[in-house]
């Protein structure tokens, strides 16, 4: 990693933003934090902009001021880097990838743990792989490849979903593995956290403890939803960015603040499709809090990056 993941004396706050959607719904939902300058920094999931219509001005507009300002976040949905293929769709992503580190000046960029088959995270959410020695070495290499493009830190974000205990106890030693070659840094989602902790009934520290939190250097906050089984059965908790953040996630993030001395950026997710003028307000409030969280964590320092 580069210089600033090494924690000042006395250690500074990070800081705290939001990830960036398209739609119109969400953009009045988010435009009083801006014009009130609350939003630290802005991540940015570049492979939306990749369609075969651009993004609306106003997004470009955005992207271009944080970036300008050294407080721009690359978050990369779709390649999929534990495909066990590697496919033309994602020797395309790649060379997009390339060019829009080139064009942009992302302070860090991140992707997602696992293998995502579908082309729009909208479509399908990643899911984990066996920890292996070929799944590790095929994960190496593919961040690797992403290091070399990118010439900025590289890290990956862990997952909600897990097929079975093991990948919920596996899942933090394999990131840390995978990591390693390339000296990465761990995305650590704290709503993901939250579903393995309600789906597979494993206490927060027990699962906190076997992530490289020493690898921390962004986190995530965001809502979600409980799926019912139509056949009954206990319901499942899914990363679906649609709802409100769940209290018990402000009282993890003080944890995390604590337990993660490289972290440096706390970000915000929220699907613009899911935003309307009440869950404005809601998501509002959840931005808010999440600065007093963090305020409260570093009551003596400014917040820097």
């Amino acid at each position: 990693m580069d210089s600033m993941d090494s924690p000042a004396s006395p250690r500074q706050g990070p800081w705290v933003g939001l990830s960036l959607m398209v739609e119109e719904p969400y953009r009045a939902a988010v435009l009083p934090l801006f014009e009130a300058g609350e939003v630290d920094v802005l991540e940015w999931s570049f492979d939306m902009g990749w369609g075969p219509a651009p993004p609306p001005e106003w997004v470009e507009d955005l992207v271009e001021f944080y970036g300008d300002q050294g407080r721009l976040l690359g978050h990369g949905v779709t390649f999929s880097a534990l495909s066990a293929q590697w496919t033309p769709r994602q020797g395309w992503w790649m060379e997009q990838f390339r060019r829009e580190c080139g064009r942009r000046p992302y302070v860090h960029v991140s992707e997602h743990f696992g293998f995502l088959s579908a082309g729009s995270f909208h479509e399908g959410a990643p899911l984990p792989v066996p920890r292996a020695g070929a799944t590790l070495q095929l994960g190496q290499e593919r961040l690797q490849q992403l290091s070399a493009a990118a010439r900025v830190p590289i890290g990956l974000e862990n997952l909600a979903f897990a097929f079975g205990p093991r990948d919920v106890h596996d899942q933090g030693a394999f990131l840390d593995d995978l990591l390693a070659p390339v000296n990465g840094f761990l995305l650590l989602d704290l709503h993901n956290i939250y579903c393995q902790m309600c789906n597979f009934d494993v206490p927060a520290q027990e699962l906190l403890d076997r992530y490289p939190l020493h690898r921390v250097r962004e986190l995530h906050m965001s809502g979600g939803s409980w799926s019912h089984p139509a056949q009954g059965g206990r319901p499942v908790r899914r990363d679906t960015h649609d709802e409100a953040v769940p209290d018990e996630l402000y009282e993890l993030l003080s944890v995390a603040l604590e337990r993660c001395p490289a972290v440096r950026a706390v970000i915000l997710e929220r699907l613009g499709d899911t935003v309307t003028a009440a869950s404005g307000e809601e998501l509002r409030h959840d931005f808010r809090r999440i600065r007093q969280t963090v305020a409260a964590a570093f009551p003596a320092s400014p917040i820097a990056l």
